[in-house]
């Protein structure tokens, strides 16, 4: 039995979502793809159709272009939303305790910070970014320091650490960690704020997120248009707000080359 026009309209619709959810496939990468992003952008009643289709599976449409693609975000609850302990298997968390979950949001807080630190480079669809290992972990470490400070001033003004923001709480157990040391066969250790940060870029770059420059630095990625659109929906978070507020990230030149403030940064 043929199918009806409105059957293979969501079928279409169906593949260019199952396309959004191939992390690393490109528009320019397959002609379907790429001929469906098109019509998505040409056809409003298959732009709707689109959505809803994302919609019955928990899905959200952030955006679809032909850099990007289908760029999806998982709703609350949705069966395809990325848990904490779900990432903490995929990153190989050893522990996955609450503070844990904190210390790598604070990691891909500062990741998405560096990327986009400033409103027009995160508007600015050709802007590319960069980070590393290195970068990451400098700009959490400063970013303690100054929430230390701002922690030992709220301690003295009697107003309690409790009500301060998340950030605040999290920065004593980041910088107990050691920054780096080798195991026995010249690894980096897994339980060292570097291991953790070069964890967290690896699973953003099997994400599509990022993709690998050079081994410079514990590891140098470059940030993706996919990184991008998400990174605008990361900029509403509260969080987000508070750890640019701080301004421990600087742009260094003009070619976007981007490092964090602290004297520690190589």
């Amino acid at each position: 039995m043929a199918l009806s026009h409105s059957s293979v309209d969501a079928e279409a619709a169906a593949r260019l979502v199952a396309f959004g959810m191939r992390p690393k496939q490109l528009p320019a990468r397959d002609v379907v793809y790429g001929d469906l992003v098109r019509r998505y952008g040409e056809d409003n009643a298959f732009k709707a159709l689109t959505h809803a289709v994302a919609a019955g599976l928990g899905l959200m449409v952030l955006e679809v272009n032909q850099q990007a693609g289908a760029v999806l975000a998982a709703t609350d609850e949705s069966v395809f939303e990325i848990k904490m302990d779900s990432y903490a298997r995929q990153a190989k968390i050893r522990e996955r305790r609450e503070t844990e979950k904190v210390l790598h949001g604070l990691i891909h807080l500062a990741t998405a910070a560096l990327g986009y630190p400033r409103p027009d480079d995160l508007a600015n669809d050709t802007y590319i970014g960069r980070v590393s290992v290195e970068q990451v972990d400098a700009m959490v470490r400063e970013a303690a320091r100054m929430l230390d400070e701002r922690a030992a001033a709220a301690e003295a003004n009697n107003d309690p650490l409790a009500d301060a923001p998340e950030l605040e709480q999290a920065w004593r157990a980041y910088t107990r960690r050691p920054a780096a040391a080798a195991t026995k066969d010249g690894r980096l250790a897994a339980d060292t704020t570097r291991g953790m940060v070069s964890r967290a870029l690896r699973f953003l770059a099997d994400q599509g997120f990022l993709v690998p420059v050079s081994d410079e630095q514990g590891g140098t990625y470059r940030t993706t248009p996919r990184y991008q659109i998400q990174v605008r929906e990361l900029a509403a978070d509260a969080a987000f707000d508070d750890l640019l507020a701080l301004d421990v990230v600087a742009v260094a030149n003009s070619g976007g080359t981007l490092r964090a403030t602290s004297s520690d940064t190589l």
